[in-house]
């Protein structure tokens, strides 16, 4: 497969595949119903909408989306949405699940439900994949969402988060940069000596699928000028593919930084539970959720297929 270098493959990608079914919690809400109207449109995935009734109707009507009888589910609790839209992935009636308008604290305690959930004893982590102008690749940054202040092993599994969606969108040996404030190794940077186990973990084999290395300031792994000025020696120096900040400080600010100052293109799903999951901000643009979408469909595709 072809590595997809911006999301306009992406699309056309998942448009390629057949299509896979979202349940969508607490789908009331004009936005995500949009990014839905366009997913369909374009024969990507069918959809299970959980949430007000008469909200999703009404607002189906106004945008001109077509819903099918057995396609809207009335549920007037955010919080009840979220587990029956979670039920009907562990039932067999999806293959991915998506956040509508809800807390993504009640989206997720419903994703992590013990008797109904989808934990799969992995860490879940939140990645963000942006097209950035300017650059010819797409560009992740992990975690920049859910984990507060990982250690060690829980920035290990994200890592392999990261290299699995990579692995989806045909980039096989992606590079991972682990970044800090710095490029050298300081005893009093945890991110540092993080970054450095994480490099020497790969280097033995315990992280697979991806070249890792670290630590890098943002500058020296996305610029190749930066590295060769800072005399970085690495093949990710400048060239990163996934970006993993050290805590959810970072890596919300860089998340931001980018969609806001950069105006770049956006999608972001969660990995580690037993399907791929949509999660975007509420006021992420439809296209974004749409992005997200497609994201999620060539994940779920691949994991069949793996």
């Amino acid at each position: 497969m072809e590595t997809l270098r911006n999301f306009d493959e992406v699309v056309k990608k998942a448009e390629s595949l057949e299509p896979v079914t979202v349940a969508v919690a607490a789908a009331d809400d004009r936005e995500v119903l949009e990014a839905v109207a366009e997913a369909k449109r374009r024969g990507i995935a069918s959809f299970r909408l959980f949430g007000n009734q008469e909200v999703i109707l009404e607002i189906a009507e106004e945008i001109k989306l077509s819903l099918e009888s057995g396609e809207v589910f009335h549920q007037p609790s955010a919080q009840a949405a979220c587990a029956d839209a979670v039920r009907a992935v562990r039932d067999g009636a999806a293959d991915v699940v998506m956040k509508g308008m809800v807390h993504t604290a009640d989206f997720l305690r419903a994703i992590l439900n013990k008797e109904y959930g989808l934990r799969t004893g992995k860490v879940l982590s939140h990645i963000a994949t942006f097209e950035i102008p300017g650059y010819d690749h797409l560009i992740h940054v992990t975690d920049p969402a859910l984990n507060v202040a990982p250690g060690l092993k829980e920035k290990a599994q994200i890592v392999e988060n990261a290299v699995d969606l990579c692995h989806s969108l045909g980039e096989m040996e992606p590079k991972v940069a682990a970044l800090a404030a710095v490029e050298v190794v300081n005893p009093n940077m945890q991110p540092t000596l993080d970054a450095a186990a994480l490099a020497q973990m790969n280097r033995r084999g315990q992280i697979k699928g991806a070249i890792v290395d670290g630590p890098f300031a943002l500058d020296n792994a996305v610029s190749v000028a930066a590295a060769e000025h800072k005399k970085i020696d690495s093949p990710v120096g400048g060239k990163a593919d996934i970006l993993l900040v050290p805590d959810i400080e970072a890596g919300n600010m860089l998340y931001k930084s980018i969609t806001y100052f950069a105006k770049a293109r956006l999608g972001a799903i969660v990995m580690g539970a037993a399907v791929p999951v949509v999660l975007t901000s509420r006021a992420d643009s439809p296209e974004a959720k749409m992005n997200s979408i497609a994201l999620a469909v060539l994940q779920a595709d691949y994991q069949k297929r793996k």
